[in-house]
């Protein structure tokens, strides 16, 4: 699976629309990183690029959630 989307944004577009499709996702480190199979430097990456860009956030508990209903909407696609 990593080879079909092996670029940081080929997998940030993928893992938005995911959250977009369950917003009620939420997810540790170690579930995200076995769910798209990803290696853990790259989960690290994404899901600080996520964070940093406000797509999602991290709970008191670390799991990662969509940030809010605006992210939402606007895809996240803020500039990184």
């Amino acid at each position: 699976m990593q080879g079909a989307h092996s670029t940081l944004s080929d997998w940030l577009v993928r893992i938005r629309a995911e959250y977009r499709e369950m917003p009620g996702l939420s997810l540790s480190r170690g579930q995200v990183q076995r769910l798209w199979g990803l290696d853990p430097l790259l989960c690290d990456e994404l899901l600080q690029t996520l964070e940093h860009t406000h797509f999602l956030r991290r709970t008191p508990t670390d799991a990662y959630v969509i940030a809010n209903r605006a992210d939402r909407a606007d895809g996240g696609d803020r500039a990184h």
